[in-house]
């Protein structure tokens, strides 16, 4: 038999239509999606369905927006498949703003919970920086050590000061993303193509997630969460910030506050679920890129995603 870890998606894997068919198909879904949008007093199911991307994109629109459709597409299995998801799971992980997604479906928060607290989060990260003050660039090609050995050089200034650049996702399959002062993105880039770096470009982002300058946001997370800290889990969650096993609510909680200015740690997160013997990855919500990632880190390993009715089915019958 497989062993089963559920795992969630982070920003980036957002657009319009998410999750439209599944409401028109399911009330387990559309009850989640009006949950999400009575707790924020918002339409937000609207914006996920209908667009407009760039509004969606908005870094507080599409943080609870992907949680909501994760959170759905779990619903709906639960329901349609009568069993629920400590039955399947043994662990739950999700990709930066997924973790928060991970722990709705573990029972951590509510959805209304999950939602509040990410839209904080994402009208925090967005305010901690000053617009064009930094950036985001993925290398391709580049394992995390070689990354932090650019990153090491590309801090420093011309001028003798250092400048933030750090690692800010291990992907794995040779994929860093780094984040810091525009600057010393731009002092990495250049760098990169010394190093035989297969390809590194800037990202489309609105603001350096996971380093240093989100100090700010680290800081507003840890009030909001005190006031409204997560619950056990019903199943271990694998952090991000630990790459391993955690149960414990306040170490979770600490976890997801480091988790702003911190390393993704993607890579070694999918190695301790397999060393945990898990050999069948689900990604629930938006897109494919987490099953993506399963086969570059764990080629042994089998990968689903389900974010529709049809794949849902599909799905269902695997379980």
């Amino acid at each position: 038999m497989p062993v089963h870890a559920f795992i969630f998606p982070g920003q980036g894997s957002q657009a319009p239509g998410m999750g439209r068919d599944l409401a028109a198909a399911f009330a387990a879904a559309r009850e989640v999606f009006e949950e999400v949008d009575e707790t924020l007093q918002q339409k937000l199911s609207k914006l996920m369905f209908e667009g407009p991307s760039d509004e969606l994109t908005l870094t507080e629109n599409a943080q609870p927006a992907l949680m909501a459709h994760s959170l759905a597409v779990l619903r709906v299995l639960e329901r349609e498949g009568g069993f629920k998801l400590a039955d399947r799971a043994v662990v739950v992980a999700g990709h930066s703003l997924g973790e928060y997604s991970a722990l709705a479906a573990a029972g951590s928060f509510t959805a209304a919970g999950a939602a509040r607290l990410l839209r904080l989060r994402g009208q925090s990260m967005q305010k901690a920086v000053a617009p064009g003050a930094g950036a985001m660039a993925a290398l391709l090609g580049a394992e995390m050590a070689l990354a932090l050995e650019i990153c090491a050089e590309a801090a420093l200034a011309p001028d003798g000061s250092r400048e933030v650049v750090e690692a800010a996702n291990d992907n794995g399959g040779g994929q860093v993303v780094i984040s810091g002062h525009t600057a010393a993105i731009e002092r990495a880039l250049e760098i990169a193509k010394t190093k035989g770096i297969r390809r590194a470009m800037k990202l489309p982002v609105s603001a350096p997630f996971h380093c240093a300058l989100m100090a700010p946001a680290a800081e507003a997370m840890e009030a909001a969460l005190r006031l409204a800290p997560p619950l056990a889990p019903l199943v271990p969650l694998v952090a991000n910030v630990s790459a391993q096993k955690e149960t414990d609510p306040a170490e979770i909680a600490r976890l997801l506050v480091a988790q702003v200015t911190a390393t993704v740690r993607w890579r070694e997160s999918m190695q301790a679920m397999a060393g945990l013997g898990v050999d069948s990855f689900i990604e629930l919500g938006s897109g494919k890129v987490l099953g993506g990632l399963v086969k570059r880190i764990l080629p042994d390993a089998t990968a689903a995603s389900a974010g529709t009715p049809a794949e849902i089915e599909a799905l269902l019958k695997l379980l």
